[in-house]
């Protein structure tokens, strides 16, 4: 029996563990699921060490833990590959929203739906299968593997730069595959060649000592809510350029290639409007939505609290008022420097009467793009283009995952996005699923990879 085919003889028990993975409420945001990514990590070794992978191990961290394993017995004259995932899942709420619970994982339609099921759980288990079917048939993998599975990637994974460092010697390889990903969709695939960094803030206005009588003293002093709505408003000039001075100083600009590029991907406007429900687009003049989307900085107000929020009228003028913000960069935009922009630019748009601060909150990732030539991107789109029929579309993506930068600046090697979710797979949303064919593909894949990357 050939790999291939102890993969489809064994896909019904995969599919049957993978529904046990997912059941495990892996939600690193919130404290009272701790134990669960502990929980998470320990399935993730205990399924390495049963696929035939060497020295799994759950690693601690300053918060949520790390799995590495190895398997590196196919000589130094192959390649060794270092592949990324990780078990830890967003929060669920709002738990109504689901047509099932999110952590009763169900298969309908084709689909496995539950939370963290596409992202990524699935795409994480998908090498590991691969690995063991080559190992069950062949007896040995056609190059060097390191496994290396967090769980911390959906707070921003904080800890993992001093966890690389001190690892450096576990996780050194040739090449980085990242199982957290996409493909455009389930008949067409892409290559991701950046990703946006992040940088999260907290603006707080304060005034009084406490929440005033509106009657009594409107008029008399500032109110941080309204003082706190001028500031954001100066932050971006109304046809949606960032207001912030400096913000775009290191910005590298796009090529005509690299616009040539984008437009070479179907866009639809309307479709998009019509997925989003916004009633039309909107951003920075100059450029296409396409290209805001994936290749220009942004600044965008994700909360604002300040005064009564219940039902009916409490006539407060409020102690304070916060807004978090994040803004997702592009490369060469430092998070650092983009922050003491806005803060900057908070204190010289202060209105009087009230008091700011800027607080850094969680959540930091710097932009990570590609090369070109680069060597485990070109074997993934000869791989991808073999298994889809058709050679894969060249995107960017406007989310962040923090450890491909810390990757790169600690094992000096850029990391090639290859998983198989999708983004119609509500992948932080109520509904999240994952097709259980991309399951299957994405087994074939990694075997094939493999194989390609020894040669054959």
């Amino acid at each position: 029996m050939n790999w291939q085919a102890y993969l489809d003889r064994e896909q019904p028990r995969f599919v049957d563990e993978l529904i046990d993975f997912v059941r495990i409420p892996s939600v690193s945001a919130k404290p009272e699921n701790i134990p669960d990514v502990r929980r998470a990590a320990d399935w993730v070794a205990a399924r390495l060490t049963r696929a035939g992978i060497e020295h799994a191990e759950v690693l601690p961290t300053a918060g949520h833990p790390v799995v590495c394993a190895d398997w590196l017995h196919a000589g130094p004259e192959r390649p060794t590959i270092l592949i990324y995932g990780h078990f830890d899942v967003q929060p669920a709420e709002p738990l109504d929203l689901w047509s099932s619970p999110p952590f009763d994982p169900q298969v309908r339609d084709g689909c496995l739906w539950g939370r963290g099921a596409s992202d990524d759980k699935g795409g994480m288990l998908i090498p590991i299968l691969a690995a063991e079917a080559m190992l069950a048939t062949e007896g040995a993998l056609p190059v060097n593997v390191r496994f290396f599975f967090e769980g911390q990637e959906e707070i921003g994974s904080p800890d993992l730069p001093p966890f690389v460092e001190a690892q450096r010697d576990r996780l050194t390889a040739d090449m980085i595959f990242s199982a957290d990903g996409l493909q455009w969709s389930p008949g067409v695939p892409q290559i991701v060649e950046a990703l946006k960094g992040l940088v999260s803030l907290e603006i707080v206005v304060t005034g009084p000592r406490g929440d005033q009588h509106s009657g009594m003293q409107g008029g008399g002093i500032a109110n941080p809510a309204l003082a706190l709505a001028q500031i954001l408003a100066s932050l971006k000039t109304p046809d949606g350029r960032i207001a912030v001075a400096g913000f775009y100083d290191d910005v590298v600009p796009l090529t005509a290639e690299d616009r040539a590029a984008i437009a070479r991907v179907p866009y639809d406007e309307a479709e998009y409007l019509a997925e989003s429900g916004a009633p039309a687009t909107f951003g920075e003049p100059g450029y296409t939505t396409r290209e805001r989307l994936w290749a220009r900085p942004t600044l965008d107000v994700n909360g604002l609290t300040s005064g009564w929020q219940g039902a009916g009228t409490k006539t407060v003028l409020p102690a304070e008022a916060r807004a978090k913000i994040t803004c997702r960069l592009v490369a060469a935009q430092s998070p650092e420097r983009v922050f003491d922009l806005i803060a900057a630019h908070v204190a010289a748009h202060l209105p009087p009467g009230v008091r700011a601060e800027v607080l850094r909150l969680p959540g930091r990732a710097d932009p990570f793009q590609v090369p070109g030539g680069h060597n485990a991107s070109a074997a993934a789109t000869e791989v991808l283009t073999e298994l889809y029929g058709i050679a894969p579309y060249r995107t960017r993506v406007g989310g962040s995952i923090p450890v491909m930068t810390t990757l790169l600046d600690t094992l000096g090697v850029h990391a090639t996005m290859f998983g198989f979710s999708h983004g119609d797979e509500n992948l932080h949303a109520p509904d999240e699923f994952f097709r259980l064919s991309a399951f299957r593909r994405g087994q074939t894949a990694y075997g094939r990879l493999m194989e390609r990357l020894a040669g054959r």
